[in-house]
């Protein structure tokens, strides 16, 4: 960790053993001091720990083989504290094992900050039990943090893949999306019902007015090229973190590299 700043990373790799060029490489260049990372799509026994290790960092991961699946990697060291299950959930209807819990959250306290990676339920299509689940599962998000994360005396960093697009400014033809379970008004009401704890959105607190701020752009041809992309990848701080916010990155260029995952890394950085 430099000496006065400290930077987290969140990124859905899509997949962790397909890209694990793209995620060393990255790491290698970036060097972030923390690293959340969703849909990894990896149990423990298939996470690829010696190549991260080799790059000089520390997993601690919730998987699942096929599906979703967290992970936290931390620079140097593994956290101070690991909360693997800190987030009960409703059991996941969209699978044949709809009894077990879908891997989606991981919570650490690090360098004296607490993190949380979140990989929030896609939800669609909303005439479905998979957009009740999403509504459920950002409803015990919502009583977790009103029940903990407010009584942190710490900075506290709750980020990754939401699934939610805040603002019109935030998708490409906001009309295509209105009925999206991305953007559906149940979903922005559940999600500004989070924020109204006192959290605030990082990037658009520092970046109120920039236009296509995306941070994923869809496999389907054309996308990428058009840019028709969306910002479902955020960082949403309470007032400590927010009292030591420096900046957001997007590192938009992973989106062209070979093999790349459908998102790219945002960075957060803060004053330590």
């Amino acid at each position: 960790m430099s000496q006065h700043r400290l930077s987290v990373a969140s990124w859905n790799v899509n997949s962790i053993r397909a890209r694990i060029n793209n995620v060393t490489d990255w790491l290698n260049r970036r060097k972030p001091d923390i690293v959340c990372l969703q849909e990894i799509k990896a149990t423990e026994e298939t996470f690829p720990y010696l190549e991260i290790e080799s790059c000089g960092y520390q997993a601690s991961i919730v998987g699942q083989k096929s599906y979703n699946g967290v992970a936290i990697l931390t620079k140097g060291r593994k956290p101070d504290t690991v909360s693997y299950t800190a987030l009960p959930c409703v059991s996941a209807p969209q699978y044949e094992d709809s009894a077990t819990p879908q891997a989606r959250y991981i919570e650490i306290v690090h360098e004296g900050v607490c993190v949380a990676g979140l990989y929030l339920p896609n939800g669609n299509p909303v005439d479905t039990d998979k957009f009740a689940y999403k509504l459920e599962w950002m409803e015990r998000f919502f009583q977790h943090i009103q029940t903990t994360m407010l009584y942190k005396q710490m900075p506290v960093v709750l980020c990754g893949d939401y699934n939610v697009i805040p603002r019109e400014m935030d998708c490409y033809a906001p009309d295509e999306w209105r009925s999206d379970a991305l953007f559906h008004p149940r979903t922005l009401a559940a999600f500004q019902k989070i924020k109204s704890l006192g959290f605030y959105d990082a990037f658009e607190s520092l970046y109120p007015l920039q236009e296509t701020p995306y941070t994923f752009w869809d496999y389907q041809a054309g996308c990428w090229p058009q840019n028709k992309g969306l910002r479902i990848d955020h960082f949403l701080l309470n007032p400590a973190a927010m009292d030591k916010l420096v900046g957001v990155s997007i590192d938009k260029d992973e989106r062209d590299k070979e093999k790349a995952s459908d998102h790219v890394p945002v960075i957060l950085t803060l004053s330590s």
